[in-house]
């Protein structure tokens, strides 16, 4: 997104996802060159319907045949609403119902982003479902697809904050169940690739910011209340959420058998004890910390994608801005705590 063309604020969340799910000229062009329907399987998560509004408007700005259908349980009936509102075609269900599964429609592209992290511990048994098993099936189900799978940085090892970061050619050591199930999940596309063929891409996402939640708001929640920002996790690789869906959809045209690997984030990582001190400063607090700033973190590299599909184009100041008057006029928020401070895997 153009920074000359982003508001100074954003008041409420039908401006929100607006802006967020504005496509850029390269994402709709890249729409422009495919053909038939996109299927979001996952769609009524925290970056579902951006994803899902997104791409309906690429398919009308691009003039393309064909529908954009979000597929979830739709737990919150305002999201459904939105995106039938918004152009997009809906089915409600259970992907972990074979029937269900089996009855979805055909589409020569999919972009798969059900899964399972907050409250993963505890729970290990529905992870692992949500994350290795489902992915199983659906790659079985969607074999004949370009299938763009959500993936995450979790997977990769920690490494020294003095570097770029880790890239794709570093081998996965995930840490705790929640980040070795998502390591499943890439393995059963892979199975797919191998066993029929099947062109997919699998983006190791890390932190996409949203003004009702993500690393940002957690940081500006603790200050606004009066708690100390945690250290632990010195270091962070974050991207407005409007660009992580604008390059993820773009990779449906770079899909390959064996999978495209690609890390999704901003381009420099971000201190998280500067990014506190600036927002304390937006917000009027002096920030208190906790917790020793580590000499390793969990953050990527993204050159790779910069090369490939390009790069993030909403400036960090601007969202720090806006997350900070979001915070301080009461903007709703989705109580999904990032827990980017952990660093034991237990989420």
């Amino acid at each position: 997104m153009a920074a000359d063309s982003l508001p100074a604020t954003i008041p409420d969340e039908a401006t929100l996802d607006e802006v967020m799910s504005r496509p850029s000229p390269g994402l709709i062009e890249s729409i422009a060159r495919g053909s038939g329907d996109l299927l979001v399987l996952g769609a009524g998560g925290k970056m579902g319907p951006t994803t899902a509004r997104m791409a309906r408007r690429a398919f009308e700005a691009a003039g393309r045949n064909g529908e954009v259908i979000a597929v979830s349980r739709f737990s919150d009936p305002a999201a459904r609403a939105g995106l039938e509102a918004a152009g997009v075609q809906t089915l409600s269900g259970d992907l972990l119902e074979p029937q269900f599964l089996r009855e979805l429609p055909d589409a020569p592209e999919v972009v798969f982003m059900a899964g399972r992290k907050f409250g993963s511990t505890g729970a290990e048994h529905l992870t692992w479902a949500m994350n290795a098993h489902l992915p199983g099936l659906v790659a079985r189900r969607f074999r004949e697809a370009r299938c763009v799978v959500f993936s995450t940085a979790a997977v990769y090892p920690f490494v020294s904050t003095d570097g770029p970061g880790a890239d794709e050619d570093l081998a996965p050591e995930p840490i705790g169940e929640y980040a070795q199930s998502c390591l499943a999940r890439e393995r059963m596309f892979e199975y797919a690739a191998h066993t029929w063929g099947t062109r997919s891409a699998l983006i190791r996402l890390s932190y996409a910011l949203d003004l009702r939640y993500g690393v940002l708001h957690d940081v500006g929640a603790s200050l606004r209340d009066g708690q100390p920002v945690n250290l632990g996790m010195s270091t962070a690789s974050v991207i407005w959420q409007g660009d992580a869906c604008d390059l993820i959809l773009r990779t449906l045209e770079h899909t390959a058998a064996p999978p495209l690997t690609l890390n999704v984030s901003g381009l420099e990582p971000i201190r998280i004890r500067d990014a506190a001190i600036e927002l304390g400063r937006l917000l009027g607090v002096e920030p208190a910390f906790e917790g020793r700033e580590s000499d390793s973190a969990l953050f990527v590299d993204c050159r790779r994608m910069a090369d490939l599909v390009g790069k993030p184009t909403t400036p960090l100041g601007q969202v720090l801005r806006w997350t900070a008057d979001w915070l301080q006029t009461g903007g709703r928020t989705l109580d999904k705590p990032t827990h980017f401070e952990v660093r034991d895997g237990r989420y």
